[in-house]
C-alpha cells in the first residue's frame, strides 16, 4: 500500500511538471465576433475572438484615394461572391496599409466580413485555418501584416500553396491581404543578378530572382503606397487633429513639421503620433511649444 502512495504521489507531481506544457484543448471559434487571432500554443493551434478589434475609418485615411478605391472594390466583390484577388499592399512603411485593410472591417462587417490575424511564424497553419472557415457562412480574410521571409522559411511554402499552388481547392469564403515593405516578400542580393543570363538579346533571370517573384505573383491585385511629401503629411497630421477635435491652425502645422524632422521621415503614421501628442497636451502647453 505504501508503495502504492508513494507511485500515485510521484505520478501526480509528474503531471503537475508536466501539465503546463501541454497545449489547451482547441475551443470552439465564438462566430460571433467579427475579428480573430491566430493563436499557438506547442503543437495546437486555435482562432481567439477579438472582441473589440482595433480599427480605422476609411474617411481618416488621407493621400491614398486609389489603392483605398482599388481595395475597397475588390474587397467589395468577395462580399457579394464575385470573383475577386489576393493582395499585397507594399511599399514605404507608416504610409496606411495596415491601417487600409483594419478600415474594412466597419466598412462590410454587417454584410458578413471577418477578419483573421495571422502571424508570419503561423503560416505553416493556414491548412488548419482553411479548414476551420471553408463550411462558414461569412467572408473571411486573412490578416498577414510586416510579411517577409528569409529562405528555408515553412511559412513561405505554405502561403505559396494556400494562394495558388496546392491541389486542393482554394477556399472560396477566404482571401490573403498582406502589408509588407519589401515587393517580392523575399530578400534580394547582389549576388542574384549575376544569375542573370542575355541569349540572342533576351534577358532570363536566374533560378533564384524566379522564386522571390513566385510568390508576390501569386496576389492578384498589387497595391503600391508611397512616402508622404510635406503636403500629404500636413493633410494627415490635419485630419488625425480633427479626429481629436482639434484645427491644423499655423501653431500646430510648425509643431507638426518640427515632430517629423524629430522622427526623420513623413507619413501618416508620423502623422497620427504627432496628432496623440499634441492633442493629449494642454493648451498652455501648446501655446509654450
Amino acid at each position: 500500500m505504501d508503495k502504492l502512495e508513494s507511485f500515485l504521489a510521484r505520478a501526480e507531481a509528474l503531471l503537475a511538471r508536466l501539465e503546463p506544457l501541454l497545449p489547451p484543448a482547441r475551443p470552439e471559434p465564438d462566430w460571433s465576433a467579427r475579428a480573430f487571432r491566430w493563436r499557438r500554443q506547442g503543437m495546437a493551434g486555435w482562432l481567439e475572438a477579438l472582441p473589440a478589434p482595433h480599427s480605422v475609418r476609411l474617411s481618416d485615411l488621407t493621400h491614398i484615394d486609389r489603392q483605398l478605391a482599388q481595395l475597397v472594390r475588390n474587397t467589395r466583390q468577395f462580399i457579394e461572391r464575385r470573383p475577386a484577388n489576393n493582395v499585397l499592399l507594399s511599399g514605404a512603411r507608416g504610409t496606411g496599409k495596415s491601417s487600409l485593410i483594419k478600415a474594412l472591417l466597419p466598412e462590410f462587417a454587417e454584410q458578413g466580413l471577418r477578419l483573421i490575424e495571422v502571424d508570419k511564424d503561423h503560416l505553416a497553419d493556414l491548412a488548419q485555418i482553411v479548414d476551420l472557415v471553408a463550411a462558414r457562412p461569412e467572408r473571411f480574410i486573412l490578416f498577414c501584416d510586416d510579411l517577409s521571409f528569409e529562405e528555408g522559411d515553412d511559412g513561405y511554402k505554405a502561403l505559396k500553396t494556400a494562394l495558388d499552388g496546392g491541389l486542393a481547392r482554394r477556399a472560396d469564403n477566404l482571401l490573403v491581404y498582406a502589408t509588407s515593405n519589401r515587393r517580392h516578400l523575399l530578400p534580394e542580393r547582389m549576388s542574384e543578378n549575376r544569375q542573370t543570363q542575355q541569349h540572342d538579346g533576351e534577358i532570363h533571370p536566374g533560378e533564384a530572382v524566379e522564386e522571390k517573384v513566385s510568390l508576390s505573383d501569386r496576389f492578384g491585385l498589387w497595391l503600391s503606397f508611397y512616402p508622404f511629401d510635406q503636403r500629404a503629411y500636413l493633410a494627415a497630421a490635419g485630419q488625425w487633429l480633427q479626429h481629436f477635435g482639434l484645427e491644423m491652425d499655423a501653431e500646430a502645422e510648425r509643431a507638426a513639421l518640427q515632430w517629423s524632422l524629430t522622427r526623420g521621415s513623413r507619413s501618416g503614421r508620423v502623422a497620427w503620433q504627432f496628432a496623440c501628442d499634441w492633442a493629449g497636451r494642454g493648451e498652455e502647453e501648446r501655446r509654450a511649444e
